[in-house]
Parts: structure tokens; C-alpha cells; sequence
């Protein structure tokens, strides 16, 4: 099964939905610029390297000065080479790791994460990466005008959960890196008068059950208490009151996904709760919101109820939009309405080409960066309305934003196997009628009665088995709730 592509990203500024244009609407489109077609790293991120004001790109070894992006430097040695063997019996070299240049599987196992912030205090922004899952977290010191590869130093030794991230979640004004490390959710903090050193882990659940591949987590304020939570695929954890050494957070259970991507808390339909956005399996289908509701289960945690945005099937979708292997979320006010809009996309050979023994599902399809408009409607609904950037990119497992020309809209960069990308957030003024010529085409308007629930079916990817291990097709594993 193929995406179902839509035109390229449309919206327009309504005063209300059904009502007459206030003002002449508007048209987002993106510019893409290619700036790297190897593979070395799964996310990419923007931030001022150079103390220009601009920001700069950031992907795997290079940086690349904003806002043009044609002068690249090095962080450090893009020393890594990937040697593949062609049906024929001839290989072939090329830099980096695996990906859209080779055949097979494989990852960038110490770059899928980047972050931009001045740790060391010396008025430079440097850069901090974590790998793949259970590998280092490595701050990387900018060397300012002296220039020249970046000084690297292991401040986590182990980074786990396919999600984690950097962000003030104490409200300290700082922020740590949130991820799962020995078993259990929590956050490292640096020492700031020593950041180079070793960062203290902090957990915040017992058990140590958590693995290392553990898919989905989010920072949000789920209960309106003004502190920072920490959401997962079942449920999450609620910052007290007061943070001592050795007390762990309360854990609201709550299935919300088998296995996701960034997860989000945003009040969806404004009726000033927080919901959950989450994609379903990161390996297979599936994307949703969970709205909040006022009743509270015997435990005292708020109960949801799920809205199914895309699934396996066109027919799951209002517009008739699917597309596998949703590895990368962000969450963003792409067209300056007010409104926080989803920006994700089919994470490009997530587990390799269609063929290899783990490949997600529909694997080889084409690789596309959507965003989803949020509109909310009369009664309390709302509608997520989608808009392809593009068909040839898709996402890894981070997604980065910024301003990249100073013109107060998002931009998206984006880092795969199938290299680097920047897309441009472009807007311009247009006539109702061309407007509404350009909006995809509501083809199921019950889709949301249609579809299934998170519980009822998901399409992973297929597990090896002895069948797989000996080169044997097999079907992906379809997996109900008991």
C-alpha cells in the first residue's frame, strides 16, 4: 500500500470555519534545499553557531552557516565509510552509514539527536547528541574563533527510550536530558560550573523495566498544576510538588500508543484540558489524539477518549491519508493562526528496505513530510487537515524547527537516510476561489466511525523469526488487544 499524496501544503486564514474570509487567504508552501545526500545521523536541528544572529544547520559531523546553508564545517571527522555488494558481485564506497546509497540495513549508531545550547557559558552555543538507543550522550564544546573540530566529551554514558529529549523539565531555567537510562524514566542535569563532566541521572520511576528500545515519550503539563509531566506510550508520570532525592512521581496508567514517537500534551479543542498527540507504532500504522476528559477513574487519573487521525487503511482517514513507520512528531503554529499544528512523516527505512528481515511494513513506499492543520469546529470537534511538503525526504527520528530568514514562520529541517533537508515555510496571498481550489478533498467524512482503535489492531514490524532468518517472506505481524 502506497501514501495517498495530496497537493502541496495549503491553508488559509478563516475568521471562523464556514464563515466568509476576513482577509485575503493565504497559501503555505515549502522550499526544499537539499544539503547533504549521506547518511549520518537520524535528526538534524537549527541553532546560531557562529554568534551571527542566523541560525545555522546542524547535521550529524557538519554544520552548515545560516541562512543560505552553502558553507559547511565540520564538527568532526565524517571519517565513517560503508562498503556494499551489488547483485552483479561489484561494490561500492561511500561516506557515511548505511542508508538511501546502500542496500541494507543499518544506522548512525552515534548521531540520531542533535540539540543547540550554550552549556559551558562562554557566550557560544554548542551541541549536544545522543545515539542510537543504550550508546553515549556526547556534548560537543564549540571552539569559537579558534575553530577547527569540536572538543567531544561522554556526560551519559547511556542514552534509552527512541524518543528522548532536551528540555527545562524541573523549571529551573535549564534544561536536562530526559530519556530512560538504567531501566527507568528520569533526567540528567550537568553540574554548571563542570558540565563537561559526568551528568547526574535522576529517576523518576522504580522497577527498572523499561528497556532500552522502549518507543514513545513527551514533556507536558498534563494536569494544569503549571509543572512539567513526563507522558509515555502507557501513561505518565506527574511531577510533585517538591522534587527529593530518592521520591519517585506518581504514575497515571493510560494506554496511549504499543509504541510511538515524541509525544505531546496540548489542549486540542480548546476546552482548556490538555490531550495527548501521539503516533501509534513507529514500526507500523497509526496516529491519534487522546482528549482529556473531566471524569476521573477510581484512581483519581483523568480518563481519554481516542480519536483516530490515520491508520492502515485510506478509509481510517478523512482525506484519505496513510503512510507507515510515523517515527518523528513536532508539534508547531505552522501557519500563524494561534493553533499548534502537527509536522511528521514516514520515517524512510526506519528498519531497512522492503525485503530485509525487520522491515516496517510498506517500507519502500514514497518517503513524505506532511503537516496537519488543527481546525477546531462548531460543537467541540476538530479536524487535522493534511498538507504534503513533500514526497522524497520523510523524517528520522527528530525533527527540527526554526526561523530560518527572520520572517516569524516555522521552519523544518530534517535528517535521514536519505541525507539532509531543509524546507522554507513560504506564504502568499490568493483569491478565496484559489484557495478552496487547493485544499485536499474530505473522500470520508466518517472515517472517525470507521477506523480502529489503537487496541484493536496495529501493524508492527515483523520480528525475526526462524522462517525470516532463513530468507523466507513473511507476513507483518497483525496484533490485537486481549
Amino acid at each position: 500500500m502506497r501514501p495517498q499524496l495530496l497537493p502541496l501544503a495549503v491553508t488559509g486564514l478563516l475568521a471562523a470555519v464556514g464563515c466568509l474570509f476576513a482577509a485575503s487567504p493565504t497559501l503555505h508552501t515549502f522550499r526544499k534545499q537539499s544539503l547533504e545526500k549521506f547518511y549520518w545521523s537520524e535528526g538534524a536541528a537549527f541553532g546560531d553557531l557562529n554568534r551571527d544572529g542566523k541560525p545555522d544547520a546542524i547535521y550529524g559531523p557538519y554544520w552548515f552557516e545560516g541562512p543560505d546553508f552553502t558553507r559547511r564545517h565540520e564538527i568532526y571527522a565524517p571519517a565513517k565509510t560503508t562498503t556494499v555488494k551489488e547483485k552483479d558481485g561489484s561494490s561500492r564506497t561511500f561516506a557515511g552509514w548505511h542508508g538511501g546509497m546502500g542496500n541494507a540495513n543499518g544506522y548512525s549508531n552515534d548521531n540520531f539527536f542533535a540539540f543547540v545550547h550554550d552549556l559551558d557559558g562562554d557566550g557560544w552555543n554548542d551541541v549536544l547528541t545522543y545515539g542510537l538507543p543504550h550508546t553515549p550522550a556526547y556534548l560537543y564544546l564549540n571552539p569559537g574563533p579558534r575553530g577547527g573540530h569540536w572538543a567531544r566529551h561522554t556526560v551519559l554514558d547511556e542514552v534509552d527510550n527512541e524518543s528522548p529529549t532536551f528540555t527545562d523539565l524541573d523549571g529551573d531555567g535549564k534544561p536536562e536530558i530526559v530519556c530512560v537510562n538504567g531501566g527507568n524514566f528520569g533526567y540528567a542535569s550537568p553540574d554548571w560550573k563542570n558540565p563537561t563532566a559526568k551528568w547526574k541521572f535522576t529517576p523518576i520511576s522504580t522497577g527498572g523495566t523499561w528497556q532500552r528500545y522502549t518507543h514513545g515519550l513527551g514533556v507536558g503539563d498534563m494536569n494544569g498544576d503549571g509543572r512539567l509531566d513526563v507522558l509515555f506510550k502507557d501513561g505518565w508520570f506527574e511531577q510533585p510538588v517538591k522534587r527529593e532525592p530518592g521520591v519517585t512521581w506518581r504514575l497515571h496508567k493510560h494506554f496511549f500508543a504499543p509504541g510511538g514517537a515524541q509525544m505531546f500534551a496540548y489542549d486540542v479543542n480548546g476546552d482548556g484540558l490538555a490531550d495527548v498527540i501521539t503516533s501509534l507504532a513507529a514500526h507500523g500504522w497509526g496516529f491519534a489524539w487522546y482528549e482529556q476528559l473531566r471524569e476521573k477513574d477510581a484512581h483519581g487519573t483523568p480518563t481519554f477518549k481516542p480519536h483516530i487521525i490515520m491508520n492502515r487503511e485510506p478509509s481510517e482517514n478523512r482525506y484519505g491519508v496513510t503512510f507507515s513507520e510515523i517515527h518523528a512528531v513536532e508539534l508547531v503554529d505552522v501557519d500563524g493562526d494561534g493553533l499548534k499544528d502537527i509536522v511528521t512523516g514516514k520515517c524512510f527505512w526506519a528498519h531497512g528496505p522492503a525485503g530485509t528481515a525487520i522491515a516496517a511494513p510498506d517500507a519502500n513506499a514514497p518517503a513524505v513530510l506532511y503537516w496537519f492543520k488543527l481546525v477546531r469546529l462548531p460543537g467541540g470537534g476538530v479536524d487535522w487537515v493534511p498538507n504534503l511538503i513533500d514526497d522524497d525526504s520523510g523524517v528520522g527520528r527528530q525533527i527540527g524547527l526554526g526561523d530560518v530568514n527572520g520572517d516569524g514562520r516555522p521552519d523544518v529541517i530534517i535528517g535521514n537516510k536519505k541525507g539532509a533537508f531543509v524546507f522554507v515555510n513560504e506564504a502568499r496571498a490568493v483569491s478565496p476561489a484559489e484557495w478552496a481550489r487547493a485544499q485536499p478533498k474530505v473522500l470520508f467524512p466518517d472515517a472517525e466511525k470507521n477506523n480502529l482503535t489503537a487496541r484493536d489492531v496495529i501493524t508492527h514490524t515483523k520480528r525475526l523469526t526462524p522462517a525470516t532468518k532463513s530468507g523466507a517472506p513473511t507476513e507483518p505481524a497483525t496484533k490485537k488487544a486481549k
